[in-house]
């Protein structure tokens, strides 16, 4: 398909979802209340994040075809905004002062208004004006920003504020641009804040603000009162991003998934949005991310999303309220409009004119390692699939007793598979993990862990990866909110658990060793990938001096993928005093009992294990273990 045919596709898919909401807007059009369970925040901040996102996606409509507007979207979202900033108003919005998610739409707003500028903002009233700027103006100075991707929601309405002459604070602004540069990791990554919070905001928030503000009226100006220089600035960022884009096309799978991991999965094809902004910053090769972008888009499309009725629901695939964090409404999966900012692009730029290129996984195996989150990333190219194993990823700090998220802190994550999300994957993990049990069943928690650093494998046939966690069960506070993190509670000391992962293809040889087990009745389990139709997942001793149980965790609706889970999981009662080792694969169904598995060999003198992994291909792998 040509870049215009895909163009002409993606403007047809936007048009489809800003009709499909026109139903559910207030009579002045500010308010934009989706059928649903009201979000965490209320039934006012839900038609709030309507409004606001879905103009998100009007305005790159707007601005790609320069303004011509057939559907009348700028008319249409302006009385919105009249209503919605006139204090008087029976439908005014939720001010920044009065609830803090009305600061993160205050930035869609802003942002748009500026992209839109002569078609909406010139255009306005004085009088809405006025009330506008009065509006946004409320989160100058305001210090209830939390240390993570919010900083650019403030950055991005003050850069507005001063192209029109509102209030604007210098201190502000160099505040939270420090603090963006703190997020700053190797590789090109970001992570959200001070904890190891690795997911999609990296390329959906703290990769994609800074291009698009860097474009807006007055930028630069804005940069200089806060000692900062933009050019610089941005030729850092860009190189920044363009380093990121390389991990992150590698984590596209050949069905255009993205990867299941992390919150606010509900975003969906918001993961497009890195790929676009790189377009949209002239780094990358343009048919690439356009490849990479659509494809993420027409996952979802070609799984029925958006739904008969034309409207994005909490939900992956198909409706799945569980997916939901305590801050997720029924507009919230409409920032899944950044996954569509290409067609704020015309039709000429290049992005649309090049010729389309193959994913990274179409293209061949991928094997490497993403060395800020502590992944290692495996595609295989015969089945399409993506995988990563985790050792430096649990939205948590190193010592941190918390539990383990499922979003974050397991031990593995893939395109073709999502992590087990019901209550009990909150409290006792199983899938894609490495536990102790006591005489209940309870399972321990590795947040707060300790990446290794291990020996380079020899030869170069294999990634390496490890991490040490001081495992603990956990009492849980169950009302603490639900933000994607691990929940809070009262840690009791279970012992310290190294795992080392040795990965190529479609398997990883996982090598565990328990030290100062808490409780001399506990017993050890190793659990595998939550597998789906379509797929499977197997387990397979390969090292240990005691025979595993073996057992499976089958559950009928607890991942927001369609169809059942079945995680395989192997059980060591007493817990071996030594290493254990364990093959874990996933790929399609069914998979035959001859499946070739790797051979695991230990050595071990006075100083120094090494585990050799011969490979089913008779390749192999040397890892030193700790």
């Amino acid at each position: 398909m040509t870049g215009l045919q895909d163009r002409a596709w993606l403007a047809a898919y936007a048009d489809r979802l800003l009709d499909a909401v026109r139903p559910y807007a207030s009579p002045s059009g500010s308010l934009v209340t989706l059928p649903g369970t009201p979000g965490g925040y209320g039934t006012a901040v839900d038609g709030l994040e309507g409004f606001a996102r879905t103009f998100l996606l009007a305005g790159f409509r707007l601005a790609g075809e320069d303004g011509e507007d057939p559907a009348g979207l700028a008319e249409r979202y302006a009385a919105g905004l009249a209503a919605g900033v006139d204090p008087g108003h029976p439908e005014r919005w939720t001010r920044p002062e009065e609830h803090g998610q009305a600061k993160v739409e205050a930035a869609s707003l802003a942002l748009i208004l500026d992209l839109t500028r002569p078609w909406v903002w010139d255009r306005l009233a004085p009088s809405t004006q006025e009330q506008t700027v009065e509006y946004l103006g409320s989160v100058v100075g305001d210090d209830g920003y939390p240390d993570n991707n919010w900083v650019w929601f403030r950055i991005v309405v003050e850069t507005f504020l001063r192209s029109v002459g509102g209030p604007f604070s210098a201190d502000d602004v160099a505040r939270d641009l420090a603090a963006h540069d703190r997020f700053r990791r190797p590789g090109g990554w970001f992570a959200d804040g001070p904890e190891r919070s690795f997911d999609h905001y990296a390329g959906w928030a703290l990769h994609l603000y800074p291009v698009l503000w860097a474009r807006m009226a007055g930028a630069a100006d804005v940069a200089a009162a806060a000692g900062d220089d933009l050019a610089v600035r941005s030729a850092a960022d860009r190189k920044h991003l363009a380093r990121y884009l390389d991990d992150a096309l590698a984590l596209v799978g050949a069905d255009g998934s993205p990867l299941l991991q992390g919150r606010s999965l509900t975003y969906r094809f918001a993961a497009a949005a890195p790929f676009w902004a790189g377009a949209v910053a002239g780094v990358g090769r343009p048919g690439l991310l356009r490849e990479a972008a659509t494809r993420i888009v027409r996952h979802f499309a070609e799984r029925g999303v958006p739904g008969d009725d034309g409207l994005l629901t909490l939900g992956w695939h198909h409706p799945w309220r569980p997916i939901a964090q305590r801050y997720s409404g029924t507009g919230s999966p409409y920032w899944a409009s950044k996954g569509l900012l290409g067609l704020a692009l015309p039709a000429t730029h290049e992005v649309w004119t090049a010729p389309a290129e193959p994913l990274p996984v179409e293209r061949g195996d991928v094997l490497t390692v993403a060395a800020a989150p502590g992944w290692a990333v495996s595609a295989t190219r015969d089945d399409g699939i993506v995988r990563v194993v985790n050792h430096g990823t649990d939205h948590a700090v190193p010592g941190d007793a918390v539990g383990d998220s499922p979003l974050y802190a397991r031990l593995g994550y893939s395109t073709a598979t999502s992590p087990l999300l019901d209550r009990e994957a909150w409290v006792s993990p199983v899938d894609q993990s490495v536990v102790l049990l006591d005489a209940a069943g309870a399972a321990t928690h590795r947040a707060g862990f300790e990446p290794l650093e291990l020996a380079p494998a020899e030869p170069a046939t294999g990634v390496v990866l490890g991490s040490v966690a001081d495992a603990h069960w956990l009492e849980e506070d169950a009302a603490a909110p639900d933000h994607g993190s691990g929940r809070p509670g009262v840690a009791t000391p279970a012992g310290r658990v190294t795992t080392v992962s040795v990965v190529r293809g479609a398997w990883e040889v996982r090598l565990v060793r328990v030290e100062h087990p808490a409780d001399a009745a506990a017993a050890l389990r190793v659990g595998g990938w939550a597998a789906g139709p379509g797929h499977a997942s197997t387990l397979v001793p390969l090292l240990g001096d005691v025979a595993p149980v073996r057992g499976e965790a089958v559950h009928d609706d607890a991942t927001p993928l369609a169809g059942p889970t079945t995680t395989p999981w192997l059980r060591y009662a007493p817990v071996p005093a030594g290493w254990v080792g364990v093959g874990v694969h996933l790929g399609r169904a069914p998979e035959s009992a001859d499946l070739p598995r790797p051979r695991l060999d230990l050595t071990t003198d006075l100083t120094i294990d090494q585990a050799v992994v011969t490979w089913p291909d008779g390749e192999q792998t040397t890892a030193t273990l700790p």
